[in-house]
């Protein structure tokens, strides 16, 4: 069968021939010492923008103080307690 003017198994030994060049290029490029720490800092780059580790993210937070409202700080629980109402009456204005 072909397939853009190669057949299959033409094409097939040029993918494989393909990747075997850039398995040798790369072991090439690896053999240098500088090399493999340009290459290691560049996937733990890549690494920490895919998947940021739990204190990379607390870094970038700027809450102080969040989750649970001590039972003391007034001034907290009040602005709390008017979140929720003010969510609850917007909810009632939406639907009447």
């Amino acid at each position: 069968m072909k397939k853009g003017g190669f057949t299959m198994r033409q094409t097939l030994s040029m993918k494989s021939a393909m990747a075997a060049g850039v398995g040798v290029s790369a072991a090439l490029w690896l053999s240098s010492k500088p090399n493999r720490l340009k290459t290691m800092i560049l996937l733990r780059d890549w690494k920490r923008k895919i998947k940021p580790s739990p204190l990379d993210k607390s870094k970038n937070l700027p809450v102080e103080k969040a989750g649970n409202p001590h039972p003391q700080d007034i001034e907290d629980n009040k602005m709390v307690d008017e979140g929720a109402v003010y969510s609850v009456q917007y909810y009632n204005q939406k639907m009447q």
